[in-house]
């Protein structure tokens, strides 16, 4: 059984889905003024291995992950670019699809926008003025925080501690529009100029912590199976969701809260972001990296710990991944001489299902990928010995490559069999090698066999003829 690690309790927990066979998860997605910081990444590529993980053992997953589209950092960019919110916003969707593509992340099931649910959102809002745990104060409406006997139970923190901070954070305007310094806002009045909505408070636009709530509960349920998002949000963010949704409801908001770790840079592991100014964008490191060695670097560690995001790393990263894709080409290469109809041997079955077992144990283990990668990296070690006897099975190759590429599918990391031009003209190489042994062209022979090697390819002859395969 699958366990996680639920914030809200602090403890791990057996997961059991609200409906048997399938996973609702809401993912807070990115505010859409610039391009995606690597940060953001981590999020995104963290919570898509899970629900890779969910389907690997037979959920279905409905997938929400929103697109904050209406903010005042969209507003300051459009100012700056002389553009409207939305176009600002159109843009950078376009680039978050794009960049996400690159990574192989899977689309959400469904990426609903702000300014296209702003009915529900004065709906659900007018809904919690009913109720008395919101109140309208100069145009702007506000959630009496203190109402809500739980508030705080998220982040762990006392009443006395949220009130300290919320001084300390506020300004005075606000301080003289609220009853509490603890509310906040879920409505705001415009300012001359900028975009906005009618509702009966004002002409205004939504505070951020509702609009997920609205979106959750509008597309998942009143109640979901799990709510992530970064460890960032955990407070104020998720903790004023959770008063929100089940303010309104009446029902428990999520079931199982997953935060994912923070990315940090430098020596002194300082948290990556963009307002330290020490970020970098996926779109910029994308150009010099491979997409896929990015992935696989953040896919290999555990959701819930911090990254150290530095070049070394990165590097150690495309030599592992290079070391995997190589055994999955050099298997498939050698298919090209292996023995043909055997049934595959019990051992290789034995073997197969020891593997596969572990693989799960790891990550039914609140997604422990690093654990995971480790029996990848001893199938991959399998597989090359096996590649290396003088005569394989065929099927026994097979289904060893099979279940190399279905595993390393959880981390979203594509394996191809590349069999095409390239093993076309390395064939025509060996050949006219061959040609020029047998010609006694010793000279000619060598310097194909040296080419061959700078293209990472060597070769072994055997009685059967001659046999070729990649290497690091």
């Amino acid at each position: 059984m699958i366990q996680l690690y639920n914030t809200l309790t602090n403890k791990k927990e057996n997961f059991v889905p609200l409906v048997p066979g399938v996973v609702n998860m809401y993912v807070c997605g990115p505010t859409v003024y610039n391009y995606i910081h690597i940060g953001n990444a981590r999020s995104v590529i963290a919570f898509d291995t899970i629900r890779r993980y969910f389907e690997f053992r037979g959920y279905k997953v409905n997938y929400v992950s929103n697109f904050t589209d209406v903010d005042d950092k969209i507003i300051r960019e459009g100012h700056e670019l002389k553009i409207s919110p939305r176009e600002v916003a159109d843009r950078f969707i376009k680039a978050f699809y794009e960049d996400t593509d690159a990574l192989n992340v899977k689309r959400a099931t469904m990426n609903p926008r702000v300014m296209n649910i702003m009915n529900d959102i004065v709906s659900f809002i007018s809904d919690l003025v009913k109720k008395g745990y919101a109140y309208e104060s100069c145009g702007d409406v506000y959630y009496r925080a203190r109402k809500f006997k739980n508030y705080g139970e998220l982040s762990g923190q006392s009443i006395d501690e949220l009130e300290e901070g919320a001084s300390e954070r506020v300004n005075n305007d606000e301080l003289n529009k609220k009853q509490d310094p603890l509310d906040f806002a879920l409505w705001k009045s415009a300012k001359k100029g900028e975009i906005s909505w009618e509702s009966p408070w004002s002409n205004g636009r939504p505070g951020w912590h509702i609009e997920c709530s609205v979106m959750a509960t509008k597309y998942l349920g009143e109640t979901i199976d799990i709510h992530a998002g970064g460890q960032d949000l955990e407070f104020p963010h998720h903790e004023n969701e959770i008063a929100q949704s089940e303010a309104k409801t009446g029902k428990k908001f999520a079931n199982y809260w997953l935060h994912n770790g923070f990315v940090t840079i430098g020596k002194d592991d300082e948290k990556m972001s963009k307002s330290l100014g020490n970020f970098v964008t996926v779109h910029d490191i994308i150009k010099k990296v491979s997409p896929q060695v990015l992935r696989f670097f953040m896919a290999t560690t555990q959701y819930r710990r911090p990254i150290q995001y530095s070049q070394a790393n990165l590097e150690e990263a495309d030599t592992n991944l290079k070391k995997l894709k190589n055994a999955y080409q050099n298997a498939g290469y050698r298919l090209q001489t292996a023995i043909k109809d055997v049934p595959i041997e019990s051992e290789i079955k034995e073997y197969l299902a020891v593997q596969k077992k572990a693989f799960v144990e790891a990550l039914d283990d609140d997604f422990n990928v690093q654990n995971g990668i480790t029996v990848i990296y001893e199938l991959a070690k399998k597989i090359n010995v096996y590649s290396a006897l003088q005569n394989p099975a065929a099927k026994s190759l097979v289904a060893l490559r099979t279940l190399l590429k279905e595993l390393l599918e959880v981390f979203g990391i594509r394996l191809t069999d590349n069999l095409g031009q390239e093993d076309e003209e390395i064939e025509n190489l060996i050949s006219q090698r061959n040609k020029a042994r047998a010609n006694r062209d010793f000279a000619n022979s060598d310097a194909i066999r040296a080419e061959l090697k700078r293209r990472g390819i060597i070769l072994e002859d055997t009685p059967q003829g001659t046999r070729w395969k990649k290497i690091d």
